[in-house]
C-alpha cells in the first residue's frame, strides 16, 4: 500500500472484504476468531494511508460515511429482524445481546477506521456514532415496547415469581447509554414510568391491606414490603432511582394511609402492651421514613413524610386525645 497512492475503489474493496467479516460479530463470532494481527492491520493502514496521501484527495469523508453506512447496514440486515415478532422477556433478552454483540463489532470497525477517530478530522467520535445509529434505528422505534416489557418485569419480581433481575439491570444500563451523547435520555423516561406504575400498583395494595389487616397488621406488612422492595430494585435499578421509589412507596403505603390508619385504630381501641406508647402511628411513620437517606421532590407525590406526621400531630394530637 505503501509504494503507491490508493484510489478510492482500491481501498474501498480492500475494506469491505474486512466489514463483512466484522459483521459476524453480530451473530456471536469473536472478532478474535475471524481477524489475525496482520490482517486487523491491514484494515487499518488503508484507512491510514487514504487519508493522509497527497497525491489524491484526502478521502476521509468517504470513509466516514462508509463506517456510519456499515453500521446501518447490520443494524437493519440483522438486529432488526432478530426483535420482530418478540415481546416480554424474550425481546429484552434478544435485544441486550444484539446490544452487546453490536457493541463489539462497532468497536471492531472501529478500529479500522481508528485513523478518522481525530477531533481535527470529525466533531463526533466513532463511539457516539455507533451509539447515534443503534439510538435512532433501534431504540427510537422499540422504546415503549421495552419499557412495557421491563415494568412487566418489575412487577413480576414484586409478586415473588423468578425473574432474571440480571436483565433488568442489563435494560436499565443499556437505556442509560442510549442517552449519551443526546438531550432526550431514555433513563429518565424509563424512571418516570415506574415510579407511576410503582404508585399505582402500591395506591392499590394499601386499599386492599386496609380492608384486610388490623392497623398494627398494617404498620408491621408495610415496612416488611418497603425492606423488600429495597432489596429488589437496589440490584438493576440506578441508585437515585431507588431512593425515589422509596418515597412513593412511603406516600402510597403510609402518607396517603395515615388519617385512616388513625381512625383504624380507634375504631379497634388496640390495647398492645408493643403499641403503649399514644404516638406509635406517627412513629412508625417516622421510622419507616428513615429508611431513605435522601429526599427528592418527585411530582407524584409532592408531600413529605415529615409535613403528613406534623399535619397528623396537628389535626389528631395523640391517640390518647382520641
Amino acid at each position: 500500500m505503501m509504494g503507491r497512492p490508493i484510489t478510492l475503489e482500491e481501498g474501498m474493496s480492500i475494506l469491505e472484504e474486512g466489514i463483512v467479516r466484522a459483521k459476524m460479530i453480530l451473530d456471536g463470532y469473536p472478532s478474535s476468531a475471524l481477524f489475525t494481527a496482520e490482517e486487523y492491520m491491514k484494515f487499518y493502514d488503508c484507512v491510514y494511508y487514504m487519508c493522509i496521501q497527497h497525491q489524491l484527495c484526502d478521502q476521509s469523508l468517504h470513509l466516514s460515511q462508509r463506517f456510519t453506512r456499515a453500521l446501518e447496514e447490520s443494524i437493519s440486515s440483522r438486529v432488526l429482524p432478530s426483535l420482530q415478532g418478540k415481546n416480554g422477556a424474550s425481546l429484552l433478552k434478544e435485544l441486550t445481546s444484539m446490544w452487546a454483540n453490536y457493541k463489539s463489532m462497532a468497536k471492531c470497525l472501529g478500529g479500522f477506521f481508528l485513523y478518522l477517530d481525530r477531533p481535527y478530522r470529525t466533531a463526533t467520535s466513532l463511539r457516539d456514532v455507533s451509539f447515534r445509529c443503534f439510538r435512532d434505528l433501534v431504540c427510537n422505534t422499540h422504546y415503549p415496547k421495552l419499557q412495557d416489557a421491563a415494568i412487566a418485569l418489575i412487577n413480576q419480581d414484586r409478586t415473588e415469581n423468578p425473574t432474571d433481575r440480571s436483565l433488568l439491570k442489563c435494560i436499565s444500563t443499556f437505556f442509560v447509554e442510549m442517552g449519551i451523547g443526546k438531550d432526550t435520555y431514555y433513563y429518565d423516561d424509563y424512571e418516570r414510568a415506574i415510579l407511576a406504575d410503582t404508585s399505582s400498583y402500591y395506591s392499590r395494595l394499601a386499599s386492599e391491606w386496609l380492608a384486610l389487616y388490623s392497623c398494627v397488621d398494617y404498620i408491621k406488612e408495610a415496612e416488611w414490603c418497603l425492606k423488600k422492595e429495597i432489596q429488589r430494585v437496589s440490584e438493576y435499578l440506578e441508585q437515585s432511582t431507588v431512593e425515589k421509589l422509596m418515597q412513593v412507596l412511603q406516600w402510597q403505603l403510609m402518607g396517603q394511609t395515615a388519617s385512616k390508619l388513625i381512625e383504624k385504630q380507634k375504631a379497634e381501641n388496640q390495647d398492645l402492651p408493643a403499641y403503649q406508647d399514644p404516638n406509635w402511628i406517627i412513629g412508625a411513620i417516622v421510622q419507616i421514613q428513615q429508611h431513605e437517606p435522601r429526599r427528592w421532590n418527585i411530582s407524584i407525590t409532592n408531600v413529605t413524610m415529615k409535613t403528613v406526621s406534623r399535619k397528623m400531630q396537628l389535626r389528631y394530637g395523640t391517640l390518647q386525645e382520641l
